[in-house]
């Protein structure tokens, strides 16, 4: 299935308005099935939990590793040696703790700004009325580029919200230049995010199938 799948994938992407990238969402997958997407040419994954990235880091052979879920400032230091993109970077507290922890490992982080667009408590990401301020701010922090914005938009969001985002990040891109993303669009939007303007897409269950989670038992 997941050649099938990857083919269906890289064919609208092949064909698309303009370039997109792939960042493969892997939570709850193991080692063995996300180093099965280097042959289909997809080189890049993005992990939602900093403990199971680090139970199967050691195992991947894809070296371009994204996280891509909420993130706590007191995970940072795991992780900070291990990625080349925060894509949830949502306030000022978690950007100092990571340029904290760049700084100490002499490496320049590649963020992206989340956005709760959509205004969904049970999401991450700061309102659109202060990512603007946060960009501000972390333009002055030396270890971290601002590289774009990332959402997760509502189930069946109407089209003016993927709009919304695009005109975000546009405004974003015209005062930082190092700007070149707009992550949004999962499994089960990919083709209208992109039709909106995405130009980074995080799909899970369409390249692997269904996630499987595993039971828990009572101790």
């Amino acid at each position: 299935m997941i050649k099938e799948n990857v083919k269906k994938l890289l064919d609208f992407v092949k064909n698309a308005p303009h370039p997109v990238k792939i960042v493969a969402a892997t939570k709850t997958r193991s080692a063995d099935e996300i180093n099965e997407l280097e042959a289909y040419g997809i080189t890049a994954m993005g992990e939602n939990r900093v403990q199971e990235l680090l139970s199967k880091y050691d195992g991947l052979k894809l070296k371009e590793i994204h996280f891509i879920g909420a993130l706590q400032t007191n995970k940072v230091k795991y992780i900070a040696d291990k990625v080349c993109m925060i894509q949830s970077v949502d306030r000022e507290e978690l950007a100092r703790e990571i340029e904290k922890r760049c700084a100490a490992l002499g490496k320049i982080m590649d963020i992206l700004i989340e956005v709760n667009i959509g205004g969904e408590e049970s999401k991450s990401g700061c309102p659109p009325e202060t990512y603007m301020e946060l960009a501000d701010k972390i333009s002055g922090m030396q270890h971290l580029r601002i590289k774009g914005l990332m959402s997760v938009l509502p189930i069946d969001a109407a089209d003016e919200l993927y709009d919304g985002m695009k005109l975000l990040y546009d405004r974003l891109a015209a005062k930082y230049p190092t700007a070149e993303y707009l992550s949004v669009g999962m499994s089960g939007d990919y083709e209208k995010a992109v039709m909106h303007g995405a130009n980074m897409i995080r799909p899970g269950s369409l390249l692997f199938g269904e996630r499987v989670y595993p039971v828990r038992t009572k101790e």
